[in-house]
């Protein structure tokens, strides 16, 4: 990575810069004194010079509902058409919105400030209409911008072969969080990993990350290792699977792939994000280096039998699923005196037991290490307070033993599935307490409800430092969910990733890092702000 300008000025293990980056009561984690928001670092990665191909737009028709989402639906050939159909609908633009003078975009996944620091490739093997080679995905545009040619892959079958690529750039997130930005990085690469897997279910696809791919191999498979000048470098994330058909299970890529990516003509210079940074922030890319994936390092087991009992399909019903991805937002503000159905909140629940056979548990397929708490404020039928939520047998375990043991665990009977238990910890009005926790945003005490997630993040990231990326991962993974299922019901959703760590351990009674939350998030009725018009994603292109 060194040679990418990502190198470690400083070394720092995962735990360590967790602790460093705690927002606290008294003060907030190092961050910039100011924000110069004429200078905000331009929101579209751009490699000048590069062929690009420009891809249809297919989403505004696409007939696919959100009930047959969660269904076996048969996959669509693996075209040009069906691959720019699943980009658009997890990595392009939602809407434009504008104020006065400002105008931003939106995309299908969200980002903490909507800063977006990840970057997406499409890696093709005999694709009609498509070179063999590695493309970078503009979203702005959305066209693919040939990076390098990989043709004649040896050993190749005649079938085409997808995968995709993923990066981060971690200054986008930095410019405005400062040193906890690499934790919102990863919270957005799960965003990203749902995103993906809920837009290939529109297809009939299904993605598996290639575990076994360490950062180096992703990062000289996509030209991440490659000079960039003085644009802002990539760090490596994950490569996805494509498979339009099962048997692929068995189909191994070539073992010249990344000897030929290595040895390939690379086009296109990076332009630079931000020609005059204010601040560095040297701790971010020593917890990079200390969370490197390396190769061959597969994540053990995955999610027990026990908690796969069919659950709740999205919700939106007949209303189609590429139109309820499309219209995803955050909520700004929640009517304080709105309320929710104990129905709907035990539906959107379900929704994050994990389902093999469903999106995007097709994809993340490990064992689930994130729990949550909930701020119950205004749910039809349920007493107000403080709940927990354990998604597995050894969450319920670890949330008895570290948390305050004054709670008194009643089960809930009207949160919980079929595998899994809810329970009632405290009852009480917690609006003030969740709006504290959440760096005094008003959003966690108007909304129905809020949550936090909690991570069983040592000893295991102790154990196995990347394993914080994807403790992350699974969080915005969830997020993710939450943010559909909100929609689906006709609520809406905000993750929060500004929090009071030591707050929050402290009202729940965590002593140690045993388990420590990484997300928040809340959902209730949104009170829009009419001043803030919305346009279409893509009308700036007039193409089909």
């Amino acid at each position: 990575m060194d040679a990418a300008g990502i190198g470690s000025t400083d070394s720092i293990t995962p735990l360590a810069y967790h602790r460093r980056t705690r927002h606290l009561l008294q003060r907030y984690a190092a961050g910039p004194a100011m924000l110069d928001w004429d200078g905000q670092p331009d929101p579209f990665r751009r490699y000048g010079s590069s062929r690009t191909l420009p891809l249809p737009l297919q989403a505004a028709q696409w007939p696919t509902t959100c009930a047959e989402l969660h269904q076996d639906l048969p996959a669509r050939p693996m075209t040009l058409d069906a691959m720019a159909l699943v980009l658009e609908c997890s990595l392009g633009l939602a809407a434009w919105k504008s104020y006065g003078s400002q105008r931003w975009a939106l995309r299908c996944h969200p980002s903490s400030g909507n800063l977006h620091p990840t970057e997406g490739y499409v890696v093709v093997h005999g694709m009609a209409g498509l070179p063999d080679g590695v493309h970078h995905y503009r979203p702005d545009t959305h066209s693919l911008e040939q990076r390098c040619g990989l043709a004649g892959w040896a050993g190749m079958a005649p079938t085409p072969r997808l995968l995709l690529g993923f990066s981060s750039i971690f200054w986008r997130e930095a410019w405005k969080y400062g040193e906890r930005a690499f934790r919102y990085c990863a919270l957005d690469m799960g965003h990203v990993l749902a995103s993906v897997s809920y837009a290939a279910a529109l297809v009939g696809w299904r993605v598996h990350p290639l575990w076994s791919w360490g950062d180096e191999e992703v990062a000289a498979l996509l030209g991440l290792d490659q000079p960039w000048g003085d644009a802002e470098p990539e760090w490596p994330e994950v490569l996805l699977d494509v498979r339009a058909n099962q048997a692929m299970d068995a189909a191994p890529l070539p073992d010249d792939v990344l000897a030929r990516a290595r040895a390939a003509s690379w086009h296109g210079q990076a332009n630079r994000l931000d020609p005059d940074p204010c601040y560095r922030w040297p701790v971010i890319e020593a917890v990079a280096q200390a969370t490197a994936r390396p190769s061959g390092m597969m994540p053990a087991g995955q999610a027990s039998s026990a908690v796969l009992a069919p659950q709740p399909a999205l919700p939106g019903g007949t209303m189609r699923a590429a139109g309820l991805i499309l219209q995803r937002r955050s909520a700004q503000r929640f009517d304080p005196e709105g309320s929710m159905t104990q129905q709907a909140l035990h539906d959107l629940l379900g929704l994050l037991a994990p389902q093999l056979a469903r999106p995007p548990w097709s994809l993340w397929t490990l064992p689930p290490r994130v729990h949550l708490v909930l701020f119950v404020h205004r749910v039809d039928g349920l007493a107000p307070g403080l709940y927990a939520l354990p998604r597995s047998p050894h969450g319920y375990a670890l949330m008895r033993q570290t948390m305050d043991e004054r709670f008194v665990w009643h089960p809930c009977v009207g949160l919980s599935q079929d595998g899994w238990t809810s329970y009632l910890l405290q009852q009480g009005d917690a609006r003030e307490v969740a709006g504290l926790i959440c760096c005094h945003q008003a959003i966690a005490a108007h909304g129905c409800v809020a949550l936090a997630m909690l991570a069983e993040l040592e000893p295991l990231v102790q154990q196995e430092p990347w394993q914080y990326r994807l403790l992350h991962w699974e969080a915005g993974l969830l997020g993710q969910v939450l943010y559909l299922g909100a929609e689906g019901l006709g609520l809406r959703g905000t993750g929060i990733g500004c929090f009071f760590d030591e707050a929050l351990a402290e009202l729940l009674g965590l002593a140690d890092q045993g388990m420590q939350s990484l997300y928040h998030f809340t959902v209730g009725h949104p009170l829009p702000d009419q001043r803030i018009a919305t346009q279409p994603p893509y009308a700036h292109l007039q193409r089909r």
